[in-house]
């Protein structure tokens, strides 16, 4: 496969030291270079709030969506990110995930795609009324009094990518209400689309994806999908799309939300990495400090 001139940063997450991945070409290292770390020892704290939540819902037409809304205890507003689950639903696990990224300092809003037309948690085709609810969803997200500023970003896992892809090309939402694009291991194909498009074509919408877009994936991840989010991000950067893409080796697929019973090092690793970066580049493109 032809290697792909995207910014790549590889990390090696074992219990033991391992070799530093050499690069062929010059790489931009200014997104992750931390000059307080390498020359003064310092780490890197990370912001911890205290999290709660309240329920709503809001209306397409007359099916209810219920939504969970997570965002820091302490008084006042704070940026906004859209969660978009993924095929597994916003199940008990995904919503921890909400959580984890309100707990940065977000008002999330996680709204239950697929309780609200009566869809089992993993179906396997895909309901595209499902991408009007969620434009849905955003307008009533921009309702809500504590959040700050006029945008918000949106932050996705698995087919949540395809939702969250066709909600700012198709529906047109980087226009006006969305400034950014994160998403873990992201579906960017039609899950309806036959075979041979899931593994050697990816969704044409991600070729106008502008808004800047980080994507999160390990390096065992499954073959089509790994090869369908790095095509598609190669062509994205031929079109000058401000896309990145961060692969974690060691990693599979679900690091984020993978239980104890299988759970590794280099998962544990990899979504703390993944959630403090996240943060970083939503506050970046929401220009909050």
């Amino acid at each position: 496969m032809k290697t792909i001139p995207v910014i790549l940063l590889t990390f090696i997450m074992f219990a033991f030291v391992g070799n530093v991945v050499a690069h062929t070409e010059p790489v931009d290292n200014s997104y992750w270079w931390d000059d307080a770390w390498w020359l003064e020892g310092k780490l890197p704290v990370p912001r911890n709030y205290d999290v709660t939540s309240r329920e709503t819902f809001y209306m397409n037409g007359d099916v209810e969506i219920p939504v969970i809304i997570y965002r820091p205890k302490q008084k006042g507003k704070f940026p906004g990110v859209l969660f978009v689950h993924g095929r597994p639903g916003l199940v008990k696990d995904i919503k921890y995930l909400a959580m984890r990224l309100a707990a940065r300092g977000f008002v999330v809003y996680a709204p239950d795609l697929f309780f609200g037309r009566d869809i089992d948690p993993r179906p396997i085709k895909h309901d595209y009324v499902l991408e009007e609810d969620l434009n849905k969803g955003l307008d009533h997200m921009m309702t809500q009094k504590d959040i700050s500023g006029k945008k918000v970003c949106v932050y996705s896992q698995t087919r949540g990518g395809y939702y969250s892809l066709k909600l700012a090309v198709t529906k047109k939402r980087q226009e006006d209400a969305l400034a950014c694009y994160v998403s873990y291991y992201p579906h960017w194909q039609d899950p309806n689309a036959p075979e041979p498009l899931q593994v050697y074509s990816y969704a044409e919408e991600a070729d106008n994806l502008k808004i800047p877009a980080l994507v999160f994936y390990g390096d065992e991840e499954q073959y089509q999908r790994r090869r369908v989010i790095e095509t598609a991000a190669e062509n994205m950067l031929r079109k000058k799309r401000p896309v990145q893409l961060i692969m974690y080796p060691g990693v599979q697929r679900g690091f984020d939300f993978r239980p104890e019973r299988v759970r590794i090092f280099a998962d544990d690793l990899a979504s703390k990495d993944a959630v403090m970066r996240s943060a970083r580049f939503i506050r970046k493109h929401l220009d909050v400090k």
